[in-house]
């Protein structure tokens, strides 16, 4: 017999009874008071974070979920939230998406996937009213203005890898993007690279602008020479043809940093097709850790986002704007990975 047909202390629950939470209360050893205040997630800086998961795990255990319709129905909500994001082409929000989706389920609540048909830009209202239809808004590396009609009638909307000064979201949760990418300057300037070039997207978002920025202010205080800045397509073969014009020069570039993962193949595409060789002759850094970092040969350097765990961030941030909490405004760590597609400048 399975857990979720048993009361507490072993006794079966009468077949076709569902757990009430005075049976989860039971079986997490606390009150039934404490149980509402878990499973309404209004639990902190009034539970413990132990106790509130045994209370999860007590629900979890016996298969009792809460009388969500009478609860949504008191509170005027739909317990749906919508995920926006520029495109789908990289899996980097395929995994914030994850994240979300992974937090919205433990808290019963749905979650849709909208990719704004204009990029970046405006984002339609996919729905006859959004405030009809959803609880609040998630959106991924865009900017709040292009969130307007998705937000009438004052929708909560939390931001994602988005700027923190933007005054119309809710919260907003970021992560180290300018120190992912000094930590790549340094570890270029460690192995001895003066001349260095950057791959940059040609995409009008605050996360690339914060990119080039960090980029250049690294340079500039160490000595190094940012040698010029090719804008690319966000694409493979935007990369190729940015790199190939930056490889060209007459004193062509000892490294190559890429905003994105793509460009950097790209670029190793270009090195390639050049005569010349990565890292011997030109190094290559990439941005995010996706799927192609380790696909290509030699596997790339790169900074690891990590695109779970801001999706995940992303689902409490709205879920503490929905109970009337404050969330925290979260910047979350990214790493540096090292591989292969660097090494030290080689012989002009």
């Amino acid at each position: 017999m399975t857990t979720s047909g048993m009361r507490n202390g072993g006794a079966p629950a009468p077949r076709g009874t569902a757990p009430t939470s005075r049976d989860v209360a039971r079986r997490a050893g606390v009150s039934q008071a404490t149980v509402s205040l878990v499973m309404g997630d209004k639990w902190r800086g009034r539970v413990s974070e132990r106790t509130a998961g045994s209370v999860r795990a007590a629900a979890h255990e016996l298969g009792y979920r809460p009388n969500l319709a009478a609860r949504s129905l008191r509170l005027g909500l739909t317990r749906t939230a919508l995920l926006v994001v520029p495109a789908l082409t990289s899996d980097f929000f395929a995994r914030v998406h994850a994240g979300a989706a992974r937090v919205a389920a433990e808290y019963d609540f749905g979650m849709v996937l909208y990719p704004s048909p204009e990029g970046i830009g405006p984002a339609p209202d996919p729905f006859a009213s959004a405030r009809a239809s959803l609880d609040g808004v998630i959106a991924s590396s865009m900017a709040p203005e292009a969130l307007a009609s998705l937000r009438g009638g004052g929708l909560p909307l939390v931001m994602l890898d988005s700027d923190p000064a933007g005054r119309r979201a809710a919260a907003t949760v970021n992560l180290d993007i300018a120190g992912g990418m000094r930590a790549t300057a340094d570890h270029l300037l460690h192995l001895g690279h003066r001349r260095i070039a950057h791959v940059s997207a040609a995409v009008g978002s605050w996360t690339f602008r914060t990119r080039a920025r960090a980029l250049h202010d690294a340079l500039t205080t160490s000595g190094a020479a940012l040698v010029a800045t090719e804008p690319a397509e966000l694409s493979v073969t935007g990369g190729l043809h940015a790199a190939e014009r930056l490889l060209r020069r007459g004193h062509p570039p000892t490294a190559l940093v890429c905003d994105d993962d793509l460009l950097a193949a790209g670029a190793c595409k270009a090195a390639r097709r050049l005569g010349l060789r990565v890292p011997g002759d030109v190094s290559v850094t990439g941005f995010d850790d996706l799927a192609v970092a380790t696909a290509v040969e030699p596997e790339l350097t790169t900074v690891r986002l990590p695109a779970e765990d801001i999706g995940a961030s992303g689902m409490h941030a709205l879920l503490a704007v929905l109970a009337g909490r404050v969330p925290d405004a979260a910047v979350l760590p990214v790493e540096l990975v090292t591989r292969g597609s660097t090494g030290p400048p080689g012989t002009p």
